[in-house]
């Protein structure tokens, strides 16, 4: 076993979901060897032809990255093992929000202007495993149309992408969006919230309501606010101090002020560390994937060592 590779505990955690073979559009390769190496280029940001080649030929190591990311399989496989994590009790629903820049290399320039391919079916699933049937539906994966629509744009530090997640009280991402580096952080607030869903290991609907937010002054605006009313969930978000002169010029118009928790907003790191943590994944801190949805794969593939691991 290489550095970085999954350990036994870990593979057995991920093998129950995996996809498997409907023996007529031929096998997959071995799933942990594949696994192995997708997690080396995401650890290290090689590119794909570097890839050693204990890992196989690197081309079908990025396939498989590529549907994976595509069909939504890296996403179900996060969501079984954070379903694992809340039956044990062990997510801390005192969630954060933020967003992160994310500096795009020169290689992750020129996709083509037309729609990505919808991906190819590889086999069906095995009835009765959760996460398995769906692998098969073929789906067109969100992309084309140059440089916006593949979550790229130009800000203040170039050539960028911006991530937004949600992480739980330990630190842990809990769902992520990808979009240009310009795009505001509260534009994407109600996404990244309804992406949360972690299901039930028994019965019972997934999860997808946190016990509290706490978020920055980026997400300080009314249809956020709004937003989390409607929804009953408790969250601090300061004040920011135009919102506030604007309120007091009304007088009583103005409305009291929005409720905040000092020692509750001082938790707000954890979602800070959870970026730090993602970006020690250097194919993560550093954008070389042109296609949106696979950086979007490459990402969340990190966040799922990061579950696993901790």
């Amino acid at each position: 076993m290489g550095r970085g590779d999954l350990t036994d505990a870990e593979w057995e955690r991920l093998r129950p979901f995996l996809p498997v073979s409907n023996r007529r559009c031929g096998r997959w390769r071995d799933h942990r060897q594949v696994i192995d190496g997708i997690l080396h280029r995401v650890r290290t940001g090689v590119q794909w032809r570097d890839l050693p080649e204990r890992f196989g030929p690197w081309k079908t190591v990025y396939e498989r990255h590529r549907l994976w990311s595509a069909d939504g399989t890296w996403e179900r496989l996060l969501q079984q093992v954070q379903a694992a994590a809340d039956a044990a009790g062990e997510i801390d629903w005192d969630i954060a929000v933020d967003s992160t820049i994310v500096r795009a290399h020169q290689h992750a320039a020129g996709a083509r202007t037309e729609p990505p391919p919808a991906p190819a079916s590889k086999g069906a699933g095995r009835g009765g495993t959760p996460g398995r049937n769906a692998v098969a539906e073929p789906a067109r994966p969100p992309g084309g149309g140059g440089a916006g629509g593949e979550g790229l744009g130009r800000s203040r530090g170039g050539f960028t992408s911006r991530l937004h997640l949600s992480a739980d009280g330990r630190c842990r991402p809990l769902s992520l969006v990808v979009t240009g580096g310009k795009r505001a952080d509260c534009t994407q607030f109600k996404l990244v919230l309804e992406k949360i869903h972690v299901p039930r290991t028994g019965p019972g609907r997934p999860r997808k309501k946190p016990d509290s937010l706490a978020a920055d002054k980026a997400y300080s605006n009314g249809p956020c606010r709004e937003y989390l009313r409607r929804r009953g969930i408790r969250h601090t978000i300061p004040e920011k101090s135009d919102s506030q002169a604007a309120r007091q010029r009304k007088g009583s118009r103005g409305g009291r002020p929005p409720g905040f928790d000092e020692d509750r907003y001082k938790k707000r790191n954890t979602v800070e560390r959870a970026i730090n943590r993602l970006k020690q994944s250097r194919a993560v801190a550093t954008r070389y994937d042109k296609r949106g949805y696979v950086f979007l794969g490459t990402a969340t593939a990190a966040a799922l060592v990061i579950w696993l691991r901790t």
